[in-house]
């Protein structure tokens, strides 16, 4: 046996290991030979610091959750307490005098940094409102997110000083990148709607609630708009007078010529329906002014908007048009009538598509129905609003719940505007535009 003194001598002649530890450093690695002092002080003092840096990650990390927070918080009150206000409401005859006469631009700012956070508080008080799973979509969750934002960079501005250029057109600015930032606030909401029908299917009531909401939404979203369109071309250029619409305040045109909006609109149609269908109908536009006869119809109105809506009409016409009659060599025209009466004008848009069948007629002005497949929505130069499951290019636009809306709030707006008073011409005449106008669609 080997006694205990000749065995240590034995690991005591052992030719020593050199390993490389974490600090490069190198010592025996023999049992009886543990690493020195300096090597373990350097050790424990690296694992202080990376202890300490660890400290600092999660302190900075927690600071930035406690801001965010405090910042949540702090929206939300001012988003209670801007919601508790009405929106003002403004008249076309409002807008033309601030426009025509007192353009003011600093009035203008601080007219709009309360009323706009005012319109937008109110608007995402109803967008919580809509259902758990609607808002979970992400496209419901991302037109929050613009509403939020649009609304914190208004605030932004509450307590500088209007007399400050600076301030004025930092204050443009910022309109102007809210409104481009809100472009596709249509095609985004609708996307969240089909979202949730195709997750949860349609319910009659969670369908009229949305209904409810969405006209509101959009008539929310119209009215910010005009708000912000009205700043921008008023003081957002250089140049004050628009050469291509001189006589236009803002987007409104005082002597709007209702038929060659409606000509602009029908061609631009046109142009879609060639590309998809290498044919389209015809126009026949027909126009009658009670008022004046045999001179053009001219309304004080936006002409973009009307735009808009004709533009859609045109657009189901020629598609129902275009899909019933097949091959055909000629296609029946789409016929366009404008009447101006004593106080109302009427579009009516009438084609021979086939027409819609009674039992969905009440289903038409819905946002949850359409009769055109689904477009897929993406960043790609496809063609507008084409299935990708369909034969053929069947629609040529955007999808059906929002065409609906166009049609259907738009024309709701001139409702607001049936008590203004206007100054009458020579002769007793009144320069009021029309109180209502009408958009009619059928079949002949």
């Amino acid at each position: 046996m080997w006694d205990c003194g000749h065995r240590s001598k034995l690991k005591q002649s052992r030719t020593p290991r050199i390993i490389k530890t974490s600090e490069h450093l190198r010592f025996p690695a023999c049992v009886n030979n543990p690493p020195n002092g300096e090597a373990v002080t350097r050790r424990v003092r690296r694992g202080r610091r990376s202890s300490s840096r660890l400290q600092q990650v999660r302190e900075g990390v927690i600071m930035r959750l406690l801001r965010f927070l405090r910042s949540s918080v702090s929206i939300g009150k001012d988003v209670d307490f801007y919601s508790r206000f009405s929106p003002s409401p403004l008249s076309m005859k409002q807008f033309l005098d601030f426009g025509s006469e007192n353009a003011c631009e600093k009035t203008s700012f601080a007219f709009l940094r309360h009323e706009l956070p005012v319109r937008l508080a109110n608007i995402m008080k109803e967008i919580n409102l809509l259902p758990d799973n609607l808002l979970k979509t992400p496209s419901v969750g991302l037109v929050q997110s613009w509403y939020m934002q649009s609304f914190q960079d208004i605030l932004e501005f509450k307590d500088k000083n209007a007399d400050d250029e600076k301030v004025t057109y930092a204050f443009t600015d910022a309109v102007i990148k809210i409104r481009n930032r809100h472009n596709d606030v249509i095609p985004t909401m609708a996307q969240g709607v089909v979202e949730y029908k195709e997750t949860y299917g349609t319910d009659p009531v969670v369908s009229q609630n949305v209904q409810y909401f969405l006209d509101r939404f959009y008539m929310s979203r119209i009215s910010i708009r005009m708000l912000l369109n009205q700043h921008t071309l008023l003081f957002g250029g250089k140049v004050k007078v628009n050469p291509a619409h001189p006589n236009q305040i803002g987007s409104i045109d005082p002597h709007c010529g209702v038929s060659e909006v409606i000509r602009d609109a029908f061609e631009n149609a046109r142009n879609l329906c060639d590309r998809y269908y290498m044919n389209s109908p015809e126009l026949i536009l027909e126009e009658f002014n009670a008022k004046e006869e045999g001179k053009p119809v001219t309304v004080v109105y936006v002409p973009s908007h009307l735009y808009h809506m004709v533009f859609e009409l045109f657009k189901n016409a020629m598609r129902a048009t275009m899909e019933l009659h097949g091959d055909a060599m000629e296609y029946p025209p789409v016929h366009a009538q404008v009447a101006l009466g004593s106080e109302d004008l009427t579009v009516k848009v009438s084609d021979r598509g086939g027409g819609v069948p009674l039992r969905k007629i009440d289903r038409l002005f819905t946002y949850t129905y359409s009769t055109a497949p689904r477009p897929s929505i993406d960043d790609s130069r496809a063609a507008p609003l084409v299935s990708e499951n369909s034969e053929k290019a069947p629609l040529f636009l955007l999808n059906v719940f929002f065409r609906n809306l166009i049609c259907t709030t738009l024309g709701q707006i001139n409702l607001r505007y049936k008590q203004k008073v206007y100054p009458k011409q020579k002769g007793g005449k009144n320069n009021s535009p029309p109180k209502f106008i009408y958009l009619l669609m059928d079949d002949f």
